[in-house]
């Protein structure tokens, strides 16, 4: 099984929120004795810790600072972006990783190599000319676009080694999820695995950096009370909405340990309680895929959830794909007739975040090589697409450009067709690329950027054909590695830093 998985559930307040009753996130002294200390603990650093807000010190290398209870971030000047700038995963809310206009490459050249201090899961962003770039080892970095040179380094914390986790897969596990920037404040907000004093136990924090200097102005917890933060993993990309920002949970590799899969709001100025909803399954349902939640024109977060405990009865809202709305209450929600084996042979939907297609339309795809076509203002509960189609065991972020979409299968992405001219709505498969090519793609002009991962080659295919443009080694990448366009530079994070590649055109 894969990092994290899960999803449907309850919405549960962290504190208070008017008109919401008190949830507890799980049964905290359900377990056995030996987990109700760490448990504990975990309340009273999500309380302790609850709307803090703090600043760092200048640029260059900034430690984490000591939090001040309260505070406000004040006014804040917006900060302008612009078409050059890629401010979350694949580029938006809707995760469609385009770029239209890009030129078709005749080659791929190394611009720049940077070595950082820690392994790069998650993907760069590109805002007003800098590289934001996140590591393993609780930093986030500030580069020059063209250069490469740093401008200023920020230290969240201590990441936690894996010999002190119950399982997994990355070591250490720092900030593993794709940050995202937010305009209107003019903050990145990532989410750090810290080893905490006095403890010295694992929790995670979301902090908000100036984009400018690197400081430190909002810093919180934001593991939900009641839950064992060493359990749960981050790895999906946070998002962004009106006031909010979300942040999605899974387990680790080897689904070892209570985790739960759940989804947590932070309002974007850090103060205010926590909003979060859980998977109401008895363990399991993490919500892992990289993308993390995928938001439409509407405000509707659709996220894939992976195999829960339940393998018969009443559907336990794992191996699924669900609807919530802004404040993380579940409206709606798919799940295959199947998800009973499915969850019992780890086949489910978790694997891969849902695609948004025109019409108000989603395509899912998961672990079991099947293809579901759905309605995405009526999900259909258990067995209720639109269509199931075999396409591939997909693992990591798909991309779109109108009736298009390319889908990081295990065995080579492939495109898919969207035909809406016809009486019910359809999907066809058109091309397959070579099976090394597997990365989470990205689409610039009629050209789809992605990577051979295990041979860390970045490729650009031609978005029509599927056959490759051009090549270029770029180092070591993870698994779920996706590249960054901007204008006519990719950058893309490796297991020892990062490499901008030149797009040339002849």
């Amino acid at each position: 099984m894969s990092p994290g998985e899960a999803l449907p559930g309850l919405v549960a307040g962290i504190a208070g929120t008017p008109g919401r009753k008190l949830t507890p996130v799980r049964g905290a002294f359900s377990r056995e004795s030996g987990k109700l200390r760490r448990r504990l603990v975990a309340i009273f650093l999500c309380f302790s810790a609850l709307g803090l807000v703090s600043c760092g010190s200048g640029p260059a290398s900034v430690t984490s600072p000591t939090p001040t209870l309260g505070g406000s971030l004040g006014i804040r000047t917006p900060v302008p972006v612009s078409g050059a700038d890629w401010t979350m995963y694949h580029a938006n809310p809707a995760r469609s990783g385009n770029v239209a206009g890009t030129p078709n490459p005749t080659q791929l050249s190394k611009l720049w190599r940077k070595p950082l201090d820690g392994a790069v899961y998650a993907e760069p962003l590109i805002v007003q000319g800098r590289v934001i770039v996140a590591t393993e080892h609780d930093s986030l970095y500030s580069l020059n676009d063209r250069t490469g040179q740093v401008e200023w380094k920020t230290t969240l914390g201590t990441p936690v080694p894996l010999s002190e986790l119950p399982c997994g897969d990355i070591d250490p596990e720092g900030i593993t999820g794709t940050p995202v920037f937010d305009p209107r404040t003019g903050l990145i907000f990532a989410v750090a695995e810290i080893k905490t004093a006095p403890s010295n136990e694992a929790s995670h924090i979301l902090v908000g950096v100036d984009l400018s200097t690197g400081r430190i102005l909002i810093r919180r917890s934001v593991d939900p009370k009641g839950t064992i933060p060493q359990d749960d993993q981050e790895r999906g990309a946070l998002a962004l909405y009106g006031d909010y920002v979300y942040v999605v949970f899974g387990g680790l590799a080897g689904d070892c340990a209570e985790y739960h899969g759940l989804v947590v709001a932070s309002r974007s100025d850090g103060i205010g309680p926590l909003l979060s909803f859980e998977v109401p399954t008895g363990r399991e349902g993490g919500i892992w895929a990289p993308p993390g939640p995928v938001i439409d024109s509407h405000g509707n977060i659709y996220v894939s959830v992976g195999n829960g405990s339940a393998t018969g009865g009443t559907w336990d809202h794992t191996d699924s794909i669900l609807r919530l709305s802004p404040q993380l209450q579940l409206e709606d929600g798919f799940a295959p007739r199947s998800w009973p084996t499915d969850n019992h042979s780890d086949q489910d939907l978790g694997s891969m975040a849902p695609v948004l297609l025109p019409g108000r339309l989603v395509y899912a795809d998961g672990k079991s090589g099947k293809g579901y076509l759905l309605q995405g203002d009526h999900l259909g509960g258990v067995g209720g697409q639109l269509q199931i189609l075999a396409v591939c065991s997909a693992y990591g972020g798909a991309a779109t450009s109108g009736n298009f979409a390319y889908i990081p299968c295990r065995d080579g992405i492939r495109e898919i067709k969207l035909e809406s001219g016809v009486s019910s709505p359809q999907v066809t498969v058109e091309w397959k690329a070579s099976s090394q090519i597997s990365g989470s793609p990205i689409i610039g002009g009629d050209t789809v950027y992605t990577l051979d991962t295990s041979g860390g080659v970045l490729y650009a295919l031609n978005a029509g054909t599927g056959a490759p443009r051009a090549a270029l080694h770029v180092g070591v990448t993870s698994r779920f590695a996706t590249p960054t366009l901007s204008e006519s530079t990719l950058y893309v994070g490796t297991m020892t830093g990062i490499v901008a590649v030149s797009i040339h055109v002849n």
